[in-house]
Parts: structure tokens; C-alpha cells; sequence
């Protein structure tokens, strides 16, 4: 029997991949999205790349009476619905909870009143903060972070209170959160209370935290997407990539295809209720040879800036340890980055960007967020 789900947020970027990933297993999916003008342009117009079958209801998570009108008949909801950016959640703090805790609240209100098998949580590695560290010894360092004076003195690295250095290690499930950001923290709600609340009401709930995803339909002239989208945004526009610190800082990039992928694998799981699940690639790539790279396949001979400045909620390192979701859910990325970096650039190629990445920087430098 087909299912019949519904994705909120589900005509951005990481949703509409997971419409196409349902629709080819036979589910009939019904999306509800706001198309906001941050994320979609102007116009609030349905997305050409989102599937013909899909249902789309244009509408705001936190409206009770749409969340409803979106429940019925749905026997498994895909949370997606969030405001995402770490710097400007620092500044729209109000609309960021909004979106990302009341939103969540008002869904799960509704489910009490219309039950569903199955939920999924899209959370973030962001409520990580700095990813695991261990010493010399192989010893865990679960509290290693920074502080604003070494920051101020470009001292990017980890050490222990002794100033030795510290060897950052992939991050499993199991590491305590340390939440830097808004952003940050609005995730981690939006996680626990799903989980309570399917604890509560006996309903199948999983998180997922997912890493630093991309693909095509990434919102180009969105300066507060993910990384990979800002620096082909600069170089469309013949600008140097903008990176923080000194561009060594390692990050995890899975491509959206294994993304959408491995929430169909939960989905269809007897052994992921209550739980959560790293989906990354399990990789870690610098970020200034991401910038290098990405500027060689699109054939633009420009260097990226080393700002040497810190982003008030950024971490240093932070990828991904997956073990969790390959022996619980059988999943493994498919795509090999270098692959999936191909794919984006020649999408990327019919695209147009407005490039914006100074104008937020701006904000944050006027906001005393910029170090």
C-alpha cells in the first residue's frame, strides 16, 4: 500500500530531493511550504524542479489550521520547516524561534489530534558545536572549545589546558551538545521535543542531524545557505570565495541524493523509533581547498580571501561519525564527492546568483558579531 506523506519545508532544498527519493518508492507526497522570499525569490511561486505529483499547500507551519489541512490522510510526516543560518540567527532571534520552536509546537499539537506512524526530525550537527577531540593519548576531550581572547589573537586551533595540541576525531551521536548559536539551540528544540513527545504518545519519531549537505536546487542567492552554495554564488559573480580564520577548519559534505536516501531508510525502519542519527559523509575536507576546488571546476582562476575573522557561533572542526546509521539503518553514502561536485557545477551553469555574501557579513560586523 502506497503511503501518503507529508514533507514541511518540503519544497526547498534538501525536501524537494526527498519528493523525488518517495515518489520513485510509490508514496504520494503533499508538501507544505511557506516558498519563502529568502530561500525561493520573490514571487512565491511553486519551485519548477518540484515534482508534478506532488500536492503543494503554500502555507506557515505556525498556522494551526494549515498544519491540520496538511495532516489529513498523512500517515508520516518529514519535519524540514526551519529558518537556517547560524550568523543571522543571531540577529533574527525572534523569527527563528519562531518558525523553528513554535512552528514545531503547533505540529506537534496537531499530530495529538491526528496521529501518524511515523515522524522525522531534520536537527543539525550544529548542536554539536565544536566536534569531538582527543589528546595525544587517544583520550576523549569532551569540553574542548575556544575562548573570545584566543580568538581575538588568531589562535584558530584546539588545545588542552596545558596548550597542547588537540587531534579533532569524527563526532558520534553520543557527544554532549554544546549549543553556540540560536540556530543552534532552535535545532536542538526542535530534536527533543519531537523525541518527548513520541516517547509520550507512542509515536515512531526519529532525529536526524544532518551535516553540511549539497546539491543542485540550493538557494544560490541565499547568503546564509550552506557554504558550498556561497562560494559558487561569489565565483558566478567573479568574486573571490570569503573564508573564516585561516580555511583549515574540517568540515563533513554529503551530497543531498544520500541525504534524501537515508531518510527514506528511516522511514521504511523497525529500529530507528527514539532515535537520533549522524547522516554525513563521514569525510572531513578543508574548507579552503573545498573553495579551491569548487573554483577549478567551474574554470575561474580566483583564490579565495582568508579573512583571518571568526563568526560568533562557528566551530573549528566538526565531521561526522556514521557508524550508527550504517549498522542501525544500513545506510552508506553512495555519492563520492568528487562526483557530486560535478553534478552541482554543471547545474550550476544555468543558474543565476545575486551575490549577497558582503552585505552579511555586514550585518554581523555592525552587530559586533564578527571577530
Amino acid at each position: 500500500m502506497a503511503k501518503q506523506v507529508l514533507i514541511t519545508g518540503g519544497a526547498g532544498f534538501i525536501g524537494s530531493h526527498l519528493t523525488d527519493e518517495l515518489i520513485r518508492h510509490n508514496c504520494h507526497v503533499r508538501v507544505l511550504d511557506n516558498l519563502s522570499e529568502q530561500v525561493h525569490g520573490p514571487g512565491a511561486k511553486r519551485p519548477q524542479y518540484l515534482a508534478k505529483e506532488v500536492e503543494l499547500i503554500v502555507g506557515d507551519v505556525c498556522d494551526a489550521m494549515t498544519v491540520r489541512d496538511a495532516l489529513d490522510g498523512v500517515d508520516c510526516v518529514f519535519h524540514f520547516a526551519a529558518c537556517v543560518g547560524v550568523g543571522q540567527s543571531m540577529y533574527e532571534i525572534a523569527r527563528y524561534t519562531a518558525v523553528n520552536n513554535y512552528g514545531t509546537a503547533i505540529l506537534l499539537e496537531e499530530l495529538i489530534e491526528h496521529p501518524v506512524r511515523k515522524l522525522v526530525v531534520a536537527s543539525s550537527m550544529s548542536i554539536y558545536g565544536e566536534g569531538l577531540y582527543k589528546d595525544a593519548a587517544g583520550n576523549i576531550c569532551p569540553t574542548a572549545g575556544r575562548n573570545i581572547a584566543q580568538l581575538k589573537a588568531g589562535l584558530w586551533d584546539i588545545g588542552d589546558d596545558a596548550g597542547s595540541a588537540l587531534i579533532p576525531a569524527a563526532t558520534p551521536e553520543s557527544k554532549v551538545s554544546c549549543l553556540n548559536s540560536i540556530y543552534a539551540l532552535s535545532k536542538f528544540d526542535q530534536e527533543q521535543m519531537c523525541l518527548i513527545f513520541g516517547n509520550a504518545y507512542g509515536l515512531d519519531t526519529t532525529a536526524l542531524r544532518f551535516f553540511n549537505v549539497y546539491g543542485t536546487r540550493q538557494a544560490l542567492s541565499n547568503p546564509y545557505t550552506g557554504v558550498l552554495a556561497i562560494f559558487i554564488s561569489r565565483l558566478l559573480n567573479n568574486k573571490a570565495p570569503l573564508i573564516y580564520e585561516d580555511g583549515r577548519q574540517l568540515r563533513d559534505f554529503i551530497s543531498v541524493h544520500d541525504v534524501a536516501r537515508a531518510c527514506r531508510l528511516v522511514m521504511d525502519s523497525s529500529r530507528a523509533a527514539g532515535e537520533v542519527f549522524n547522516i554525513g559523509s563521514g569525510q572531513k575536507y578543508p574548507i579552503q581547498q573545498i573553495a579551491t576546488r569548487l573554483a577549478a571546476e567551474m574554470g575561474k582562476n580566483i583564490k579565495p580571501e582568508i579573512t583571518g575573522k571568526y563568526r560568533v557561533g562557528d566551530v573549528r572542526h566538526c565531521f561526522a561519525d556514521i557508524t550508527k546509521a550504517r549498522e542501525v539503518l544500513g545506510f552508506s553514502p553512495q555519492v563520492p564527492f568528487e562526483h557530486g561536485i560535478m553534478e552541482l557545477v554543471e547545474w550550476v551553469k544555468s543558474q543565476h546568483a545575486i551575490d549577497k555574501a558582503e552585505q552579511a557579513v555586514g550585518e554581523l560586523d555592525r552587530r559586533k558579531l564578527m571577530i
